[in-house]
C-alpha cells in the first residue's frame, strides 16, 4: 500500500531503477512518521526482486535498534514489551560489512537499510562511510533519516536525497478517519494539527492519549501561566510515571505548538517563538540519552511556552 505524499519520491526510484546505473547511495529524508521505513522495504524489495516477504529477503538486510539486554532480547521473543538500546553500534555494521564479502543470495542485487541512521554511533557512521566510498558490487544503501542534519557531511555528500513531504492537516485527518475510525472526532483533529503533517506522529499521539496534554499545552502558549495552575493541569496529563516514550511524544508535541503559532504570529513575537522552538529541540536532541526527571521536563517544556504568551503580550503593548 502507497501512503499519501509518497507520489513524488516513488517517481524519483523508478526512473533511478531505469535508467543506466542505479546509484548505490540514498537517504530518505523526512519527517519521523512519513511512513521511510515502508517506502524503504517496498523499494529495496523491487530492487532485489523476488516474492518474499522484505523483512525475511536473505538480500534486504535490515539494521536498526537493538533490544537493550539480554532481559529485552527475551522479552522480545516472547512477544512482550522491551527497550531498546539508544544507538545504532558499530558492531552491527562491522557484521553487515562482513556479508558484503559474499555475493548476493538469490540475484545480482542486495539492498542494506540502516532506520534511522540519524542514531549511528560515530565509529558506526564511519564505518558506513567507508562503504558508501567502496560500495560492494550490486550493494545499495538506504539510509531513513528524520533529520539528514545529523549525518556526516561525507555521507551526504555520497548519496542522493529523496525528501519525503510534510502532508497538510486534512490530509493527516483523513489518514487518521481510515485507520481510527471508532475515536473521537475532535482528539483526531487535535493529534492531526499537532502532528506537524505526520501520519505517523498522529497515529502516536492518539495511541498515547495526547489530546489532554494538548489541550493544556495551547491554553499555555495562549493564555500565559502566572500562577502555575495550567503547569499543573499539564503534569496531570503527563501522567506520574511517563515513559520515555511519552516523555519524547511530549517534547514533539509542544514543538508542533510552536510551529502552529508561527504560522499566526505578529513579527515582534517571532524571536520568542524561534527560542522556544530551538530549545524544545535541544531537548529532543537530549532526550534519548539524558534521563530527565519528569516533573522537571514537564515545567520546562511549561515554561517555554508560557514565555509565547508573554512575548505576545509585550507586543501588543
Amino acid at each position: 500500500m502507497r501512503l499519501v505524499g509518497h507520489e513524488g519520491p516513488w517517481r524519483e526510484w523508478q526512473a533511478a531503477m531505469a535508467g543506466e546505473r542505479m546509484h548505490h547511495g540514498w537517504i530518505l529524508a523526512g519527517r519521523k512518521g512519513s511512513g521511510k521505513m515502508q517506502f524503504a522495504l517496498e523499494a529495496a524489495h523491487r530492487l532485489v526482486g523476488g516474492d518474499m516477504d522484505p523483512l525475511s529477503h536473505p538480500d534486504i538486510h535490515v539494521l536498526s535498534h537493538l533490544p537493550a539486554t539480554r532481559d529485552d532480547e527475551k522479552k522480545r521473543d516472547e512477544g512482550k514489551p522491551f527497550n531498546l538500546k539508544r544507538n545504532i553500534a558499530v558492531d552491527q555494521i562491522r557484521a553487515m560489512q562482513q556479508r558484503l564479502n559474499t555475493r548476493p543470495t538469490l540475484g545480482d542485487r542486495r539492498a542494506i537499510i540502516i532506520d534511522p541512521a540519524d542514531d549511528l554511533e560515530k565509529s558506526a557512521s564511519n564505518a558506513v562511510l567507508k562503504s558508501l566510498e567502496e560500495p560492494p558490487q550490486g550493494s545499495f544503501f538506504l539510509l531513513v533519516t528524520h533529520r539528514p542534519g545529523r549525518l556526516l557531511p561525507t555521507i551526504r555528500s555520497r548519496c542522493r536525497i529523496v525528501r519525503f513531504p510534510q502532508l497538510s492537516q486534512e490530509q493527516v485527518e483523513a489518514i487518521l478517519a481510515e485507520h481510527a475510525p471508532e475515536a473521537d472526532p475532535a482528539a483526531r483533529q487535535a493529534a492531526a494539527a499537532a502532528s506537524g503533517g505526520s501520519p505517523g506522529a498522529a497515529l502516536e499521539f492518539m495511541e498515547l492519549d495526547l489530546a489532554r496534554l494538548h489541550k493544556a499545552m495551547s491554553r499555555i502558549a495562549h493564555e500565559g501561566d502566572d500562577d502555575f495552575a495550567l503547569r499543573g493541569e499539564l503534569t496531570m496529563a503527563m501522567g506520574a510515571r511517563p515513559d520515555r516514550r511519552r516523555q519524547l511524544a511530549a517534547i514533539d508535541l509542544a514543538r508542533a505548538v510552536v510551529a502552529g503559532e508561527m504560522a499566526r504570529a505578529q513579527p515582534r513575537s517571532i524571536p520568542a517563538l524561534v527560542q522556544a522552538h530551538s530549545s524544545l529541540s535541544q531537548l529532543a536532541a537530549q532526550a534519548p540519552t539524558y534521563n530527565f526527571d519528569p516533573g522537571l521536563l514537564v515545567m520546562e517544556i511549561g515554561g517555554l511556552l508560557a514565555s509565547l504568551a508573554a512575548s505576545r503580550d509585550t507586543a501588543n503593548a
